[in-house]
């Protein structure tokens, strides 16, 4: 229980890999508010498995994507646990289509939930991990922010966004005991995916040359996340770590 008295936020935390993240801080003894925009139920099913496994949780409502909410998250969680010593972004949106066919108001949707976020997330939180001197950043990116994938443009640059703020974060906020990583999942089965045109199918060829053969879980992103925020990981500084079973490794 190394996370004991810390509180987390993971934004986009009511299914998939922030609700995988959310419950491993609180296993670990974290405070976390689980934040979504749109669907209650299952932001409020993973604030209750928290409090099952012992953690304490709060459910906050805010479109990352809007500044001013992001700071209503993060004022919500210190008005109910007195402060934050970790914050996660990891709420992600866009639309799958060529760059070419891509609208001014698809880019500033795209961008201002996957990277704009994290931007005012820790502006408004670093105060208080700077208070304590300790805290975790952590940002989730893709490969796609590396290579180009069909359909991906617009999130591919979101997450090239992420993983540059992060380095810029980790330089600033070092000095004060506050590490700033990001990490880099690849195919993760979430429902995310049946967002992609041939989704399906995609899934299929991946898995066929991935040299793990298979996929990794959320669960097994999540327990990345335990670790950077581990004493073990201190030393960790504005890094990206992939985790992908060797998929990035293949031609």
């Amino acid at each position: 229980m190394h996370l004991t008295a810390k509180t987390a936020i993971v934004t986009g935390s009511g299914r998939g890999i922030g609700s995988a993240m959310a419950l491993a801080l609180g296993r670990q003894g974290a405070n976390v508010a689980v934040n979504f925009f749109r669907n209650r139920a299952p932001a409020e099913a993973t604030a209750a498995a928290i409090e099952a496994a012992g953690g304490k949780a709060i459910v906050v409502r805010a479109h990352v994507g809007r500044p001013g909410q992001v700071e209503q998250l993060v004022a919500e969680t210190v008005a109910a646990f007195g402060g934050v010593d970790i914050f996660i972004a990891n709420a992600a949106s866009g639309v799958p289509r060529p760059l070419l066919e891509q609208e001014d108001r698809e880019w500033d949707w795209t961008v201002d939930i996957n990277a704009r976020s994290l931007f005012h997330g820790v502006k408004a939180a670093a105060p208080y991990m700077i208070a304590r001197g300790w805290g975790r950043v952590i940002g989730v990116t893709s490969m796609g922010s590396r290579r180009a994938m069909p359909n991906y443009g617009l999130v591919g640059v979101s997450k090239a966004a992420i993983e540059t703020l992060i380095r810029y974060f980790a330089v600033e906020l070092a000095p004060h005991g506050i590490t700033c990583n990001a990490i880099s999942p690849g195919i993760v089965l979430t429902d995310a995916l049946q967002h992609f045109p041939n989704w399906e199918g995609m899934i299929a060829a991946a898995q066929e040359r991935t040299p793990a053969g298979r996929f990794v879980t959320p669960e097994e992103v999540a327990e990345l996340a335990l670790f950077l925020c581990s004493p073990a990981a201190a030393g960790i500084i504005g890094q990206t770590i992939i985790i992908d079973g060797g998929y990035e490794l293949m031609p």
